[in-house]
């Protein structure tokens, strides 16, 4: 009962509870949907806009980097911002914030002032998900909360899915700053939703600016950068064999670590990470991270398989990516179902499991793969990151007290958020490497005492004299030819290869599945009247 009466005091709006929980989802939704779909639509269009401003490419992609930055530096602030302003009014603010950045942004003059305004949208959207995970955990009862993140996941999940579609439509049909403009009648609609249907409980409303930690967010705010700007432009730096980079890893590493010792320390920590005792909320948010890696690594990885070496086109590239997308936006809902019936720890295994054997699927492709062989694993994750997502996100904070949950939900998203970059610099650096060596391992069979070699150099000199072409030239070219071929086949063990890590890191989350623990709420944690 106690729970129920916190769902009432947490949406606090007239009308028949049923009607209000879903109301209260629908608000939230709205603006998660919007900073979601904008990561997507912008990766799409950055071609348009590199050219738009004659820019390099270590230019342009600053535009999605500082965007990344920003909601990485703001996520976990969320629970100390809601002591300050409320969590209604901050709600806004962000949805204010990131709508006219969104604005700012399609009417940009140069690259500096888009790079700028993306900072602005960022550090609205990355308020946006934490602050809606902890509204959905106090408008549903316990019993309600697994299905009520598989709706919420769903409807999430349709950004991801539509954006690059929606990014692509928009830039051809009209120009690359609607990608922005379309954001604008989704945040006003949000932000009217709110205002009518959220009411904060009372310890969420504004207490006032008190004893700021400016020492804790100073570190937290030089460490998260720079290890983000290590992550996303240490492959073009050449990583450790850049002065740049290595001192942005030094820099990194040492205020990271002097942050985490002082939020131990200090009475007023502007990130309480006293809450990462919690074993199951510690496992579930290193299960997330690993997820995030895996998740945002495939992202990257297969587009360039099948466009760099099966020939896919953008756009094919695209719809082959969709039916993962589609499979999880379908399977949440059924996973929140599942999850009252089996519990988490059989929802969290089997998900692994399932990912594990999907990605290991995808580490045996080959220059051949079919259509089929290319969508059984996307099918298979898809059910597999739809039954973890509602397994962790459920599971990771049924024990947080609700004062907690704020700061719990900003340190689970931005724990997902560097997994994401952590993976996308990881698969492309492991492709690089990987390519590099088994290139060099071909090159060693490329002998005129290799039979196999013989057979083919001179089947390929065949074939172009057969053409009309004079014996040397054919020589030649049938020797180019074997060359690029080597270098395809290095390229397919190197992708293969990430492939097969990301399973491994699927794999080894399974020992992690035994600290989740579904467990109810006290008294303590549910109360909001004390």
């Amino acid at each position: 009962m106690a729970a129920v009466a916190g769902a009432g005091t947490a949406i606090g709006a007239a009308g028949s509870g049923g009607v209000n929980k879903w109301l209260v989802t629908l608000s939230i939704v709205l603006g998660t949907i919007m900073a979601t779909i904008d990561t997507s639509v912008v990766n799409i269009a950055l071609v348009h806009i590199q050219a738009s401003f004659g820019a390099t490419i270590q230019g342009v992609t600053w535009v999605t980097t500082s965007y990344l930055i920003a909601v990485a530096l703001v996520m976990p602030l969320t629970a100390w911002l809601s002591s300050v302003l409320g969590r209604k009014r901050m709600y806004q603010l962000s949805v204010v914030l990131f709508t006219v950045a969104s604005a700012l942004c399609g009417f940009s003059r140069t690259l500096g002032q888009l790079i700028a305004f993306r900072v602005i949208q960022g550090l609205g959207g990355g308020v946006l998900q934490p602050v809606s995970q902890s509204i959905m955990r106090e408008t549903f009862p316990p019993r309600e909360q697994a299905q009520a993140m598989g709706y919420f996941g769903m409807l999430v999940l349709l950004g991801p899915a539509l954006g690059p579609t929606l990014g692509g439509w928009l830039t051809d049909n009209y120009s690359w700053p609607w990608i922005f403009f379309v954001n604008l009648p989704v945040g006003v609609l949000s932000l009217f939703m709110v205002q009518q249907f959220i009411v904060d409980p009372p310890y969420m409303r504004a207490r006032g600016l008190q004893k700021i930690d400016g020492a804790g967010i100073g570190l937290m705010a030089v460490g998260l950068t720079s290890l983000l700007t290590m992550l996303e432009q240490g492959e073009r730096e050449g990583w450790f064999g850049s002065p740049l980079i290595v001192t942005l890893g030094l820099l990194a590493a040492t205020t990271l670590a002097a942050f985490i010792l002082w939020e131990f320390r200090t009475p007023t920590p502007v990130v309480d990470l006293r809450i990462l005792s919690n074993s199951s909320f510690a496992a579930g948010t290193l299960i997330i991270g690993v997820l995030g890696v895996a998740l945002f690594g495939g992202l990257i990885l297969l587009p360039l398989f099948l466009q760099n070496l099966l020939g896919y086109d953008a756009t094919q590239a695209g719809l082959a990516l969709m039916p993962r997308s589609l499979v999880m936006v379908l399977m949440m809902p059924v996973a929140g179902a599942l999850y009252n019936r089996v519990g988490v720890h059989v929802m969290a295994t089997s998900g692994l499991l399932l990912a594990t054997i999907a990605t290991f699927l995808m580490a045996r492709f080959t220059i051949a793969a079919s259509p089929v062989q290319i969508l059984i694993p996307q099918i298979g994750q898809g059910v597999a990151f739809a039954f973890v997502f509602v397994a962790l996100s459920t599971t990771a904070m049924a024990t947080i007290p609700r004062p907690q949950i704020q700061n719990a939900a900003g340190l689970f998203n931005l724990v997902r958020q560097l997994g994401g970059s952590l993976g996308t610099a990881i698969v492309v650096t492991l492709v690089d490497h990987k390519t590099t060596t088994a290139s060099a391992n071909l090159v060693r069979y490329a002998s005129p005492y290799n039979p196999v070699f013989v057979h083919w150099w001179q089947t390929f000199q065949a074939g172009f004299a057969a053409r009309g072409i004079d014996p040397g030239r054919a020589r030649l070219q049938a020797l180019a030819l074997l060359g690029r071929e080597i270098g395809r086949q290095a390229a397919v063990i190197a992708f293969d290869y990430a492939f097969a890590v990301m399973a491994v890191l699927f794999l080894c989350c399974l020992p992690l599945v035994l600290l989740l623990r579904r467990g109810g709420r006290s008294e303590e944690a549910v109360s909001v009247s004390e």
